[in-house]
Parts: C-alpha cells; structure tokens; sequence
C-alpha cells in the first residue's frame, strides 16, 4: 500500500465505487429470477438497485471535489 495521503474527495469516490459494486450485484441478482421464470424477488430488493446511482453519484460529487480542490491549489493567491 502506498504511503500517499489521501486527497479531499477520494474517500467519497472510493465509498462511492463500494456502493456501486453493491447496487450492481443487486440489479443482477434481482433480474436473474425474471430471466430463470421464476417469482420475482420482493420490493425492497429493487431499491438496492438504486445504489448503482446512489454510488455513481457519490463518485462523481468525490471527482467534482478533487478536481476543485486541485485546482484552487494551482490558483494564485490575489493580494
């Protein structure tokens, strides 16, 4: 693992990646029983759906920050 100090944002793409990996696997495990003729899963099961955008927009507002912060950084002052 590198030694790097994390930057603002990049703990909210990484939570955000999680959280879309989560929604993915739930979208593939609730159209698995459409597509076997089987009954499909409950409600509450298509809201973990969700999280795929829940996760891409956790990611994007962390890029959106990191890019901000970068670039207030390379900013110079006015005085």
């Amino acid at each position: 693992m590198s030694k790097q100090t994390m930057g603002p944002g990049d703990l909210l793409v990484r939570i955000g990646a999680v959280v879309f990996v989560v929604g993915a696997v739930g979208t593939i495990v609730t159209v698995m029983p459409l597509l076997l003729g089987t009954s499909p899963l409950p409600t509450p099961a298509y809201f973990v759906c969700m999280l795929m955008g829940v996760g891409l927009a956790l990611a994007l507002f962390g890029l959106l920050r990191a890019a901000m912060a970068q670039r207030a950084s390379s900013e110079p002052s006015s005085s």
